[in-house]
């Protein structure tokens, strides 16, 4: 005989593997990364790679260092993730905003000390226009698959003269874009668009979005560039 109780374990049962099987979604898994999960991307190609979460969550380093020096007064912070730059700013007597669409991501960022908003950089952002830089950290070009779209909304966010700093990748090749995933406990998400910009591409997407190049940099194998709009 059935009883109450066999119905409601199995209902339970079928609700735990249905939460198993389901597809994640980016940012689900994006959240499960920064929580501690391992988490490895797919469709960059055939090696493995793993999310290097633990290293966002980590305080900011040297590296880290080198690239929040060319930031230039108010910053604001896309795609914040943990908050390790948005902090490292405010440890640096920056007023520093970190944004990012992950409420995860906005909440350690809150819980380090940092000021972070859940926002996606092609909404709305407080302050828009007044910006004295906008930072795009690890690979953050690569948001949306469109990194002259993207460098075109940034150069809205800032001030005339100011900044854009970016972290790239090693020069070599072409801007590619990837429909990337990312999997977690053996559960994938669905792919989204990423793009990946070599350090010599820089100066064609920034004239295309009518910025200047003031410098790329290369530190300890780590290759950045910061960008200006003219100033009227």
């Amino acid at each position: 005989m059935t009883t109450a109780t066999d119905i409601a374990q199995a209902d339970i049962v079928e609700a735990q593997v249905d939460e198993r099987t389901r597809a994640l979604t980016p940012g689900s898994a994006f959240a499960a990364a920064l929580r501690g999960e391992h988490c490895r991307i797919f469709g960059l190609g055939q090696d493995t790679e793993f999310l290097p979460a633990w290293r966002w969550r980590a305080d900011a380093d040297a590296g880290d260092h080198q690239v929040l020096a060319r930031c230039r007064g108010t910053t604001v912070d896309i795609g914040c993730g943990p908050g390790r730059m948005t902090h490292a700013l405010l440890c640096l007597g920056v007023r520093a905003l970190g944004i990012d669409v992950v409420p995860e991501a906005v909440r350690q960022t809150r819980h380090r000390g940092g000021l972070a908003m859940e926002r996606d950089v092609f909404s709305p952002l407080p302050a828009e226009g007044r910006w004295e830089t906008a930072l795009l950290a690890d690979g953050n070009i690569g948001i949306g698959g469109d990194p002259r779209r993207l460098l075109r909304r940034v150069k809205e966010l800032i001030v005339d003269g100011g900044r854009v700093v970016v972290d790239l990748s090693c020069p070599g090749g072409q801007v590619s874009v990837h429909h990337i995933g990312l999997e977690v406990s053996g559960r994938r998400s669905e792919p989204f668009p990423w793009a990946i910009v070599p350090a010599d591409r820089i100066e064609q997407l920034a004239e295309d979005a009518s910025l200047r190049v003031l410098e790329v940099v290369e530190h300890d194998g780590r290759w950045f560039a910061a960008l200006q709009k003219p100033a009227l």
